[in-house]
């Protein structure tokens, strides 16, 4: 893991980070003044569960995994990070925190760093600053309170066609190739579902002509078809 200074990211880009929207010009400055770049080969880990959280990041490349193990030793991924993404920032608010998961390349990665302690006191200076944060921190936990019923409450299959109409902008209708990202397994873990299981439904919606799948491509036959066989729509008689 390379730690270094990083110059390529403008002002305008920081704004774009939702932690930042509502930060001047002179609060950029000093926060990129301050920021760091890592580049974490894929495999490597960036932190680990229990590690003083002293810094938060943002991926510029490549995909990380949020992910904790059980006592058997059963990772469990709870976030794929996609690149324009930010993580562990809510750790910042807690004193003497620590990361409440571990975080892992799942390929070739590239990401900018920023102390925990710079942000705050700039938030201090700024109740705008705070307002637009606590706003983005509302919607996140409002994201994540949707995820957990779609894992509790919802087979399966569901998760995962789901999980693929995600990929997908809304107006599409008709034939759209997905590309997963990241291996399978990992989607499976981030699903809650046993690799396996994914396998099965996989091959079972291919069977049944709503996809095929070549590879890591999902190759989708009709969005709208998808999206009615996710809600129990008996697409056959469409």
């Amino acid at each position: 893991m390379q730690n270094q200074p990083y110059s390529d990211t403008t002002i305008d880009e920081l704004r774009q980070i939702y932690l930042f929207t509502s930060l001047n010009d002179q609060q950029l400055a000093q926060i990129k003044e301050n920021m760091r770049h890592i580049q974490l080969d894929e495999g490597n880990f960036l932190f680990k569960h229990g590690e003083h959280a002293a810094r938060f990041f943002m991926l510029k490349k490549g995909h990380i995994k949020l992910l904790r193990l059980s006592r058997e030793g059963a990772e469990k991924v709870f976030e794929v990070v996609s690149p324009g993404e930010t993580f562990a920032e809510a750790a910042m608010f807690m004193p003497q925190s620590s990361y409440p998961m571990t975080a892992q390349a799942i390929s070739d990665s590239s990401i900018l760093c920023f102390e925990n302690q710079i942000v705050i006191d700039i938030l201090k200076e700024s109740w705008d600053a705070c307002s637009q944060l606590m706003f983005q921190m509302s919607q996140r936990i409002h994201m994540w309170i949707n995820e957990i019923d779609h894992l509790t409450l919802q087979s399966a299959t569901y998760r995962l066609i789901n999980y693929l109409l995600y990929q997908i902008p809304d107006n599409h209708k008709n034939v759209y190739k997905v590309k997963f990202p990241v291996p399978k397994h990992v989607i499976a873990s981030r699903l809650s579902i046993k690799p396996e299981t994914l396998s099965r439904i996989l091959h079972t919606l291919n069977k049944e002509g709503f996809i095929t799948v070549k590879g890591s491509t999902i190759r989708i036959h009709n969005v709208d078809r998808l999206r009615l066989h996710a809600v129990g729509v008996d697409v056959v008689s469409q």
